[in-house]
């Protein structure tokens, strides 16, 4: 049983709760177009289980009554939603003959040493690869799509599914509950230890993908993960995603979770991400942002247990017309807490990102200890970086600070480099190397940091307008 790490009443913070008085948005057609029949269809089309399906029809009736966010909401007032055309969004998985491409090589490869004990790769629903030791498997650990999960381990995915991220927290939670076509399960029983990590692929290749992954880690269990959700380069029609990820670390468990988001330049992306930790539980969350048109990602730690640690480092960057909006959460619901969230970003080109962050200590939660801090690199003039950190402190024994700085690259730095032979344009990418650093040396994973070195080289060798 994992009874402390049933969460805490939902605080009310300060931020969700201010209005900012505009003019009145033009009318549009500001939802999806599906039906209720079109729910029910996707049910069969996903042979869900009966408490599945009412799961579902549920979730549809709560996106229903759930207005579509405007720019005088707060937490939405950086992130216009009105170009998407969301009358014109179509469901992909109700389509047989949808253009789907095969999920490439390259996504497959190990990111944390030279072996897995299990790899998924799913593929607009349909498992395209599948590998997992069968050690793992006798010793209870399971690791499937969650179609599957849901048939054949129903009372665990009932019994979790929902614990960190329920239908209605937002439009999009309540979508991507309806709506949902896909996704993965990983459970870890008690004490049981996975030595070699485990590695999924969530490949979005068609017109829209709605998503859930759920990881349940049991008291005392321990394993690393690392989840992608990717989608073709070079697309251009617009599409769409939103998802789900929960995250469950039972007490005195630990969890090594890798997240990479390198979606095409085409998708608008919404993701709701709760971590729940209970007594004594570690959570060290990596993750990295460097696809989509537009994101707007709500991603929360919540330290339910004594002496439970959660670390999150963030890497982005920027390009073209990109929009990234990350909205992060740190609560602090028991005593001699800690956590530890930095996030790093550059821009370039007419890009722009968004961090809002936010330290929650509850009453009686003395001796929590919370660090924030949010650094962006600006690399045109036409970018540009808001970063709104902040505190809610509701206990008088704590040590809570955050901070946030935007920046641009320092000449004098450029020039030295210059000085002893350097081109320009490698200078610059030294200098963005060193930036982004601090992250780097938070991720033991070689490979992980191969990854994102690579998208750092990748972008700055593209040309843009905004220079």
């Amino acid at each position: 049983m994992m009874t402390d790490v049933v969460a805490a009443p939902r605080p009310v913070y300060p931020r969700t709760i201010i209005t900012t008085k505009r003019k009145a948005e033009p009318a549009a057609p500001f939802e999806l177009k599906f039906t209720d029949a079109d729910v029910k269809s996707l049910s069969a089309a996903c042979k869900d289980p009966a408490w599945l399906a009412r799961r579902r029809r549920a979730a549809w009736k709560l996106y229903h009554s759930i207005p579509m966010p405007r720019l005088n909401d707060e937490a939405w007032r950086r992130t216009d939603l009105r170009p998407f055309k969301w009358h014109e969004a179509e469901l992909s998985a109700l389509n047989a003959s949808a253009g789907r491409r095969p999920v490439p090589t390259a996504f497959l490869k190990p990111l944390v040493g030279k072996e897995q004990g299990g790899q998924l790769a799913i593929n607009g629903g349909k498992v395209e690869s599948r590998h997992f030791d069968a050690a793992l498997r006798r010793k209870g650990v399971v690791f499937t799509d969650f179609a599957a999960a849901a048939v054949k381990h129903e009372a665990l995915v009932k019994k979790y599914m929902g614990k960190a991220v329920k239908a209605d927290e937002g439009k999009f939670a309540a979508m991507a509950e309806s709506l949902m076509d896909s996704g993965i399960f990983l459970y870890v029983p008690k004490n049981v230890e996975v030595a070699l990590p485990l590695h999924s692929v969530l490949w979005a290749s068609a017109q829209s993908q709605f998503t859930r992954v759920l990881v349940v880690l049991e008291e005392g269990a321990s394993v690393t993960y690392v989840h992608e959700l990717a989608s073709p380069e070079g697309a251009t029609a617009p599409t769409l995603h939103a998802g789900i990820v929960e995250l469950v670390v039972g007490k005195n468990a630990s969890l090594k979770f890798v997240e990479l988001q390198s979606l095409g330049l085409n998708v608008w992306n919404f993701t709701h991400e709760r971590a729940i930790a209970g007594a004594g539980a570690k959570l060290d969350w990596v993750f990295s942002a460097i696809g989509s048109h537009v994101t707007k990602n709500f991603s929360e730690i919540d330290l339910n247990g004594d002496g439970g640690w959660g670390r999150m480092s963030g890497f982005y960057f920027a390009e073209g017309d990109q929009h990234l909006d990350h909205d992060t959460q740190q609560n602090h619901n028991a005593p001699h807490t800690t956590s530890d969230l930095l996030f790093k970003g550059a821009l370039r080109d007419q890009s722009r990102s968004v961090w809002q962050g936010m330290i929650y200590v509850a009453p009686g939660a003395q001796k929590a200890d919370g660090y924030q801090a949010n650094r962006n690199l600006v690399l045109s003039k036409s970018a540009r970086a808001d970063s709104i950190p902040g505190l809610e402190i509701l206990a008088d024994d704590v040590r809570c600070t955050h901070g946030a700085t935007v920046g641009q690259l320092e000449e004098e730095h450029i020039f030295y480099l210059m000085s002893r032979g350097v081109p320009r344009p490698e200078a610059q990418k030294v200098v963005v190397d060193g930036f982004f650093d601090p992250i780097m040396q938070r991720i033991a994973f070689d490979g992980v940091i191969a990854r994102l070195k690579k998208s750092i080289e990748t972008k700055m060798a593209r040309s843009g307008s905004g220079e």
